[in-house]
């Protein structure tokens, strides 16, 4: 258990998730859990050490762990399927595609050590092309959530969802996004602070660094409206056009690829009915190296808080121009 003197923020996101599925276990017999071996990793001993009966350390067979996963599913359990996101996501990719998306198995699969977040493991365990992988599985709901409170509150939502869900979660610690009042919704976004100049639109542990810029963009006279958009898909169109109509400019900051991942999401839902000028904040087309902690690697492969605040400038420069 959480202590109750120990804010969220104090804790990696992987707890935060740990602890939610191991209290919600308590009143959904239908879920079971399985890991690849990484449960001290993912936190899902949490689980294991509370419904050890519905706990399935699976060894380190990711392929093989998602087709029994996709077999309880159709047994009529609800099957959360965990392991590393860059090894669920590769090493498993056709299972997951084959057996869960094809078959619209009621599978939830848990990525953790998303993004950089596995900061000195080094670029083999880094998970920066997730979002791109999971996004184009047709069927499948993607979730990346910006806080631990989200990360907690999702694993019901997800849970009762009809259907394949992917949800990543970060190793790190992030930053309070929501207050106690928030309760997620799968293919809604959430507009954290108003503004009538650019929107930013943040996902996972980047909508923190987010709120951080747009408050200094604030005190430079820049009205900054900023978006939350933990479902990635189904992604809330009608919110970005909104934003797009109403603020002319977007940026997008994400712990992942530009490429395929939230950039392109939101480029996909606007370039039809509601075209601006974009600007992505994401890890270019590279792999990026170790770093001695999580926040000091996501500063040097440009997920800054300053290089948040450079693009909404470019950005704006865009729609003056235009």
């Amino acid at each position: 258990m959480i202590a109750p003197a120990l804010k969220l923020a104090d804790i990696p996101q992987r707890q935060a998730y740990g602890v939610a599925l191991a209290e919600y276990g308590d009143v959904n017999e239908l879920v079971v859990v399985l890991d690849a071996d990484v449960s001290s990793s993912t936190l899902t001993n949490y689980f294991a050490r509370r419904h050890p009966k519905r706990f399935f350390n699976m060894g380190v067979t990711e392929a093989s762990m998602v087709d029994v996963g996709a077999g309880l599913a159709l047994g009529g359990m609800i099957p959360f399927v965990n392991t590393f996101a860059a090894l669920l996501t590769l090493r498993a990719c056709e299972q997951i595609r084959t057996c869960v998306a094809y078959s619209n198995a009621n599978v939830k699969l848990v990525g953790g050590f998303a993004g950089v977040s596995d900061y000195k493991d080094g670029p083999t365990h880094f998970s920066v092309n997730d979002i791109a992988i999971m996004r184009s599985m047709p069927r499948m709901v993607l979730i990346s959530p910006a806080d631990n409170l989200e990360a907690a509150r999702m694993v019901p939502v997800i849970a009762e969802y009809p259907g394949p869900v992917y949800m990543r979660i970060s190793r790190a610690n992030v930053g309070d996004v929501f207050d106690d009042n928030y309760q997620p919704e799968i293919g809604k976004g959430c507009i954290l602070r108003n503004g009538s100049d650019v929107t930013l639109v943040g996902t996972g542990s980047m909508v923190a660094r987010c709120k951080v810029a747009a408050e200094l963009l604030s005190a430079q006279g820049i009205d900054v409206r900023l978006i939350a958009m933990s479902s990635i898909k189904p992604i809330d169109q009608e919110l970005l056009c909104l934003a797009a109509h109403e603020t002319g400019a977007i940026v997008t900051a994400e712990d992942h690829s530009i490429i395929g991942g939230l950039a392109g999401a939101v480029a996909e839902a606007l370039a039809l009915s509601c075209p601006v000028p974009l600007e992505p904040v994401g890890i270019w087309d590279n792999f990026a190296q170790t770093g001695p902690d999580p926040e000091t690697l996501m500063d040097a492969v440009g997920l800054s808080v300053e290089d948040i605040q450079q693009a909404v400038k470019r950005a704006l420069k865009r729609k003056h121009n235009s």
